[in-house]
Formats: C-alpha cells, structure tokens, sequence
C-alpha cells in the first residue's frame, strides 16, 4: 500500500469521525460553541458554601500554632556545645633508635603516633541574660576546651562553672551579654500525657537547632546507665518526643514555652532514637545549677540511710492503701543521723516536711539540696498501720567508703545435702557465721525474686525474722511459728556478693511448698 494511500485514508477517518461526533452531538443536544463564543447561560447546581472549620481541625490548628510559636520563642535560647580533649594514641611497639642511614630498613616497625583530639557534640540552653548555660555532665566530662555557637552563628569559647555527675548536669559560662534566657517552668506540675517539644542538634553539625515534638510518657523514671551510684539521682521524664545524640543538654519544653526538662539519655540498642527519651526534671536541675552558680560545687546532705522503692508486701506489711513510699534498709555508718535519729531498717518513709514521697528518686530531691544541720521531719509508716514523725538533723554527705566486709566465714554454709527445707518461705537454708545462708530458692516459691541463692547472685544471708536474730533453721522455725499463709514477715538481708544489707518482705506461703530441688 502506497504512502499517499494511507494519507488519503487517515484524513478520511478523521472527517468520518467528526461527521459521527456532530451527529451524536445533535442526538444528545450538547451545546455547540467555539473557542471565541460565550456558552449560553443554563442554569446549574450551586457550589456548596463554605462551612465553619470542624472543631477539631480547629483545635489542631490551634495545636500547630502553638507548636510553632513555642519553636520560635526557644530556639534562640538554645545552643550547639563542642568539647574536645587530647588523647594519646596507644603506640603498638615502643620507640626505637635507629642508627642514621638505616631508617629504609626499619620501616615496618610503626614508630610513636601524636595525640589526637577528641571532639564531642551536644546541646544546651541559655539561662541567664549574662551567659550562663545549663547542659549535661557528659557532653563536657573532661573537656579541654568548650565551643558555644548561639542560633544567629555566633560563636564563643566557653568556661565549665562546674559539674555535678550524679545528676549528669554542668554549668557553662560564656562571654556575652543580653541573651535570651529560656523561661524555667514546674515540672513537678508537669503531666503524663502532656505535649512537650524537644530542642536540640541531634546527629551532628548538620542538623542544629532541630525540634521536634511528643507528650510526656512517663515520670520518675530510673536507668541503668553507665556510672551510676547509689549517689545519683535519677527522677527522669520519658518523652517519645524525638532524642537523639547531640540533643543530650537540651531543653524539654512544654506548650507553654517553658523549660521542664534537660534531655539526656535515650533507650535504644542502636544508639538512636527508639522511641524513649528521657529528660532529667528542671525542679531537680535548677538546684544543682543554683549551687553551681554560687559556689562552684554541688554540697549534697543525707539521712545516712540506704532505700529502696516500696514494694506490694511493703505496702500490705503497714498498712498503707496504696504502693509508695520508700524503705529504710540499713545505715550508711555507725554515725547515721538516722540512726540517732531512731529510724529502723524496714521503716517506710511516706513524706519529708509533710510533702509526700512516692519514690527513692523523689526522697532524694526533698533531701540532698539542704544545708548541713538543718532538720527535717520524716514521717514513718511501721507495721500494722502505726505511725510515727522522727526529726533527723541531715549531714553532709560524706565521701564514697569501702563497705564492710561480711564476718569471716559468712556465706560459707554446709553444702546443699545439709540444708534444711523451710516451706514457708520456699527456700532451704544452711547455718552461717552470721546468719542462715539460702542454699536454694524454689523457682515460682514465696521468696522466688526476694531472696538469691550462690547461683543467682548470692547467697543472701538472713540475720534475722521480724527482728529476731536467727542463725540456724530451727531459729528461724521458731521465729515464723504462728505465721499463716499469707501473712508478711520482714527479713534482714545480706547479700555476699554485692556486700550490703537490705529489707525483705515476704508472703508466707503453704509448709508443703517448701521442698527445695
């Protein structure tokens, strides 16, 4: 078929097709105009008129506007924190002298590398208009030198105030004036399902002065983190608003533009954001920062009294309606001025100065802050519901001691064929120096998760029942005679392994479930 063919049949085809197009056109009475006429007016269907914004779009704009207007307040409070410090390369032989002109045939030996310096990042916020700045301990632990860039790039060299790694928070002091300081609020006010938002440089230089937002998951929360004591205190505020690392030091900040947190850890096995992150409580922060500012330190005082968080059996034990509170398990020293003070071990501290106590971490903050010799009104709960305020003249607290070492012997009871079944408290026991030592703890038994054997962490010696010295199982048979199950007995505890002594509550359980394995 010729070219000229299919030209003829292609023009063909488009004129049949516009004939068809008109015809159908004139069958369904379209309306027929061209590109320079005006359609003739018709009457149509009205658009729909604009309706009110549904009141939820209108809280959530209302939301987005707080948000940003929270963002634009705090961010020029914020700033990116570089510290350094020089450290020396490990060499992988020691320097050797080589005699000149043989240099080519010692190569292979590497020879002494120079230091190299370190460098962090992290975050922190303006608190004075003369440049103070509050931050983590550990974005400048060991620094030798520390960088403050501001959010308009400034840039200023800046002098650590001081530190205080039980809390993980330092003072920071740059050369400038008339800043804009972030407006400290209430955490204690703060509540569980609050939105806050999170600033801060997470991840580098590259994504500085970074916001983002969530609510407040959690309060007095406690961490397993690395270096913690039993002098730190720990009464975080779990966020899933976004941290990650370089935010640690920045603020938390509620929807009314105030400061109530300092972000400082996450939960995560990668090492970024996982969904948890935890703000150390400005309330706990302003007063490390206070006595930073003025003396340089952080002096913190003490009951001389270690604790634990109340548990179920504790709280039945005394009376209490419901879970809280926290426990009294042994003297720091022989000179505790709780001790002096007639605070006993299994004593459940329920408020300081009628503020209540829920938790260790909240004990610590009504305490650690005073001054030495002031005193204190501690209010205990004891067994069956009894009731009693003891004034405690606080000390400063001392530094770290070694803690005493068990009797000789302690520990070392007979072997696992001489112990002796005490069902009631599902465990069998050998006789020790000091005490009775648990040989073993029946998995799913009344002191299973109370009390450790060698296996688990032990073995736990028990000094004594309900107060009564018990060194051998008949001792101990004689102090829980009249016990029923389900009644509480309180054992004094103390662990071999870790060297001190504690409080147990237990449950007592059926004689028959007593049999070890």
């Amino acid at each position: 078929m010729s070219d000229g063919w299919l030209r003829r049949l292609r023009s063909g085809s488009v004129g049949i097709a516009f004939l068809v197009g008109l015809g159908l056109a004139g069958m369904l009475d379209l309306p027929g105009f061209s590109a320079a006429q005006q359609p003739e007016a018709r009457p149509t269907t009205a658009a729909p008129a604009p309706q009110a914004t549904p009141a939820a779009v209108a809280g959530l704009q209302s939301l987005s506007e707080a948000f940003a207007s929270v963002a634009e307040q705090v961010k020029p409070s914020v700033v990116y924190i570089r510290s350094g410090r020089t450290s020396a390369r490990e060499q992988q032989r020691p320097e050797m002298q080589v005699p000149p002109g043989f240099e080519e045939f010692f190569r292979q030996f590497p020879r002494p590398q120079a230091p190299e310096f370190q460098e962090n990042a992290g975050s922190g916020f303006i608190v004075s208009r003369d440049g103070y700045i509050l931050t983590n301990d550990h974005v400048v632990d060991g620094s030798e030198q520390v960088t403050v860039r501001l959010l308009d790039r400034r840039e200023f060299k800046a002098k650590v105030v001081g530190t205080d790694p039980n809390t993980d928070l330092a003072v920071l002091k740059i050369d400038a004036t008339n800043l804009t300081p972030a407006p400290l609020g209430d955490s204690d006010a703060s509540r569980v399902g609050e939105w806050v938002l999170a600033v801060g440089n997470p991840l580098g230089e590259n994504l500085t002065f970074t916001v983002t937002s969530g609510i407040i998951s959690a309060k007095g929360r406690s961490l397993a983190l690395p270096n913690v004591s039993d002098r730190s205190i720990q009464d975080f505020i779990q966020t899933d608003a976004a941290i990650n690392p370089g935010n640690s030091g920045g603020p938390l900040v509620s929807v009314r533009g105030q400061v109530v947190g300092v972000n400082s850890a996450i939960a995560s096995r990668t090492g970024h954001f996982s969904g948890y992150g935890f703000a150390i409580p400005i309330n706990l922060a302003r007063q490390v920062m206070d006595q930073i500012i003025a003396n340089g330190r952080v002096q913190r005082v003490a009951l001389g009294v270690t604790v634990r968080n109340a548990s179920l059996n504790d709280a039945a034990y005394v009376g209490l309606p419901e879970i809280r509170g926290v426990v009294v398990e042994d003297y720091g020293s022989e000179t505790s001025p709780a001790r002096r003070a007639g605070l006993e071990p299994g004593d459940i501290i329920i408020s300081v100065d009628s503020k209540p106590v829920e938790y260790v971490g909240q004990l610590q903050q009504r305490i650690a802050f005073r001054k030495p010799g002031e005193a204190v009104k501690i209010e205990v709960a004891r067994k069956g519901g009894a009731r009693k305020t003891i004034e405690v003249r606080l000390q400063e607290l001392p530094a770290p001691a070694t803690a005493a070492r068990a009797a000789a012997g302690e520990g070392r009871g007979g072997t696992r064929e001489e112990a002796a079944s005490l069902g009631k408290l599902g465990i069998s026991v050998t006789p020790g120096d000091s005490g009775v030592v648990v040989a073993d703890v029946r998995p799913g038994g009344p002191s299973w998760g109370e009390l450790v054997d060698a296996e688990r962490g032990g073995p736990d010696v028990i000094l004594s029942i309900e107060g009564k010295p018990v060194k051998t199982a008949e001792d101990m048979r004689r102090a829980l005679a009249g016990t029923k199950p389900g009644d509480i007995v309180t054992l004094r505890v103390y662990n071999t392994r870790a060297e001190n002594r504690r409080v147990e509550r237990i449950k007592i359980g059926e004689e028959s479930e007593g049999q070890g394995r």
